[in-house]
């Protein structure tokens, strides 16, 4: 048996959050490129959900703006923005 929901899929979820937080900082692709050392155009679709993004990634994107990979795939990711990067470890 299937189970629908209608909850937004994962890379739309990653998709929603990662410009959500893009947007709160005021940063443009580009910016956000820069920042993250990810390519521009990947950034646009990875936002476009066209984009099966890699945990590398994920992890690199969680890192620019410090929260945990985890915060990137919630849907309920609003909490994210509100902590702090001293809140993370860092270890690698």
């Amino acid at each position: 048996m299937k189970v629908v929901s209608d909850e937004p899929n994962i890379r739309q979820r990653l998709a929603d959050n990662l410009r959500r937080l893009r947007k709160e900082r005021g940063w443009s692709h580009e910016d956000l490129a820069a920042i993250g050392q990810i390519h521009r155009t990947q950034i646009g679709k990875i936002e476009q959900a066209r984009q099966n993004t890699g945990i590398d990634i994920i992890e690199r994107l969680a890192k620019t703006f410090g929260v945990q990979p985890g915060d990137l795939l919630n849907s309920d990711s609003s909490r994210s923005s509100d902590r702090s990067s001293d809140d993370i470890d860092h270890r690698s």
